[in-house]
């Protein structure tokens, strides 16, 4: 059963890797990222569960093209006929025409070096409609902002919600065992990342999600400094 984070915000359960977000609006709904290959069963299974169809999906926002965020998008689009959105410079990524932005092995260091996967493919999905910095995607939350948040990936893009403070902030970071930097194996610039966990900070967030582990609804922005502290972005 997807469980609710906030009242119209909710996040799919039993995914086998990759954080996937539901939002309820007035035109219809909004999923966010699409995780792995194996999630569009379950993710639509819960949709019915809500009283939902497949086809009241009506957009699909994409963070990053990574396997557990896109590997189930050619399925869900499939399945819902959504509209996928995906930052300009991600789209061909996601389309399955360029591979994967990987970081040298030679910037990396002990199991970082040996465990970093080679470039590959992810399967293409068409992207209907190519974002930038500080886009808007109406009728979302009243208005989702588009922040470009490079470094995971070069195109990497969170999702903000300034009417409701919500922010969907892909891997930037990931909480798990607490707020942290997302692995250095599968992180193209670190450096540049910490840059965008900075532009993070700035929000005044009142609830985070993130694409690994649970959303943050209490303490957001505090702790959202404290580990750009930690890490020396800010």
């Amino acid at each position: 059963m997807a469980k609710q984070i906030v009242p119209g915000v909710y996040t799919f359960t039993g995914l086998m890797a990759g954080r996937v977000y539901l939002i309820e609006g007035e035109d219809g709904l909004t999923v966010v990222d699409a995780g792995m290959n194996s999630a569009p069963a379950k993710i639509v299974k819960q949709l019915e569960a809500m009283g939902y169809q497949a086809g009241d999906v009506k957009r699909i926002l994409v963070t990053h093209a990574h396997p557990d965020h896109v590997g189930g998008l050619p399925e869900l689009k499939q399945r819902t006929g959504a509209q996928v959105i995906a930052s300009e410079i991600e789209k061909p990524v996601v389309e399955g025409i360029e591979p994967m932005p990987r970081p040298n092995r030679e910037d990396l260091s002990g199991i970082s070096r040996l465990l970093a996967p080679a470039p590959a493919t992810v399967p293409g999905t068409p992207v209907d409609r190519a974002v930038a910095d500080e886009d808007t995607i109406p009728d979302v939350l009243g208005g989702l902002v588009v922040l470009a948040t490079p470094g995971h990936s070069p195109g990497h893009v969170s999702f903000w919600s300034p009417e409701r403070r919500i922010l969907f902030g892909g891997d930037v970071l990931f909480n798990v065992f607490g707020l942290r930097l997302p692995p250095a194996m599968v992180t193209v610039d670190m450096e540049e990342d910490k840059r965008s966990v900075a532009r993070l900070t700035e929000l005044d967030a009142r609830v985070a999600c993130f694409g690994h582990g649970p959303a943050l609804v209490q303490n957001t922005s505090e702790a959202l400094r404290a580990v750009a502290r930690k890490v020396g972005a800010i």
